[in-house]
């Protein structure tokens, strides 16, 4: 026998909220919101398909969206100042990863000065100069049977091996014409550049745009990179090449050494962040303090409890003399690839140009070995 369970309804009398109850006043908040002394109120960001505009509006959030808003700002003040010099490392191998055009743009629109990145972004750079393409992959595949194919895999991105090392070989070629060579990384990718330019001028690198445009380009780890490879191919032929990364150390230093004023933009970290990072103290070690960088811009990906160089913080840089406690900096933490595009398009969507640049140089420059 099945006994029906009893039903207990409670009523439940609703109360309705006296008037004026929960105004301002009663609760006792100010009656204009957003007044607090010395503070600036948090605005939601509206969506919008101007991107300048809604890094603008970002930058009145929160989070990383804020930083990466405040890093448009501070790219916009060095680019308005004259007596700037724009240092920009590229680390990783973000050409791969589809950043070759946003590079471009950097350099014809003298948003960047000086460049200095790893052989990988270089050697990528060159390939795809040449026709040599990399193609959308996956990061869930059978690895073995990428390599048994001759695919190699830049995460989600394939290229073929042989077509790297039929570059490789031009390398090599292109050091035996240039030979005997003995030079600093800047000037033998300025030839690069220049051949690049002038054997297929239909297409266009960073190499070759840098050339045009009369950027120089430092890779620090030459060695540490494809190009490094064939230049090594040509040495075992008995090619006389040498790459002086010391020389590269100081035309860099001796650049910083001359300049009023110096801002840095870093496209995650590695070799090109320090490289630029220690023109600093390697001013104040030949008895030139040059006070740290004036402006400092990063995305990446590292956090600083780990110890390394990429997630630095340029707080900790102002103990070294990096940067300084007046340095206008923002460490944006996003993957370069997804800031790089944003922050540019927010800069050439504002018609943010460069100011024209003053000719000051300081005096009395202590030039090491040039």
């Amino acid at each position: 026998m099945t006994i029906a369970p009893k039903l207990y309804i409670i009523m439940v009398q609703k109360k309705q909220a006296k008037p004026g109850s929960l105004s301002p006043k009663k609760l006792g908040l100010p009656p204009k919101p957003g007044k607090a002394k010395g503070m600036t109120k948090t605005t939601p960001v509206s969506p919008t398909n101007d991107v300048a505009a809604l890094l603008e509006g970002m930058a009145q959030t929160g989070f990383q969206g804020r930083k990466l808003g405040e890093s448009v700002r501070v790219w916009k003040k060095m680019l308005a100042d004259p007596e700037c010099t724009i240092f920009f490392g590229l680390s990783g191998a973000l050409i791969p990863a589809g950043m070759q055009r946003c590079m471009i743009e950097l350099a014809e629109r003298r948003y960047i000065d000086v460049l200095v990145s790893t052989g990988a972004n270089m050697f990528h750079d060159m390939c795809e100069h040449l026709g040599v393409c990399h193609y959308l992959g996956h990061h869930h595949v059978d690895d073995v049977k990428l390599y048994e194919k001759g695919i190699d895999r830049i995460y989600d991105v394939f290229a073929f091996e042989e077509e790297f090392r039929q570059v490789d070989r031009g390398i090599a070629a292109f050091a035996e014409e240039i030979a005997p060579f003995h030079g600093s990384s800047r000037e033998f990718l300025r030839q690069i550049g220049k051949w690049l330019s002038e054997e297929v001028p239909e297409r266009e690198s960073i190499l070759s745009t840098c050339y045009k445009q009369n950027i120089p380009i430092f890779v620090p780890a030459l060695c540490d990179s494809s190009i490094g490879i064939g230049a090594l191919i040509a040495r075992r032929r008995g090619v006389d090449i040498a790459i002086d990364q010391i020389a590269d150390t100081d035309e860099i230093t001796s650049i910083v050494e001359e300049v009023e004023k110096t801002g840095v933009v870093y496209l995650g970290g590695g070799v090109p962040k320090n490289f630029i990072q220690q023109t600093q103290v390697i001013g104040s070690i030949h008895a030139k303090d040059l006070g740290g960088h004036d402006y400092a811009i990063q995305y990446t990906t590292d956090a600083p409890h780990w110890g390394g160089l990429s997630g630095c913080t340029f707080d900790e840089a102002i103990s070294w003399g990096k940067e300084s406690a007046e340095t206008m900096q923002i460490q944006c933490h996003v993957d370069a690839t997804i800031a790089l595009p944003i922050v540019l398009s927010a800069l050439v969507g504002s018609g943010t140009g460069r100011v024209k640049a003053r000719k000051n140089r300081k005096k009395h420059v202590f030039r090491q070995g040039l």
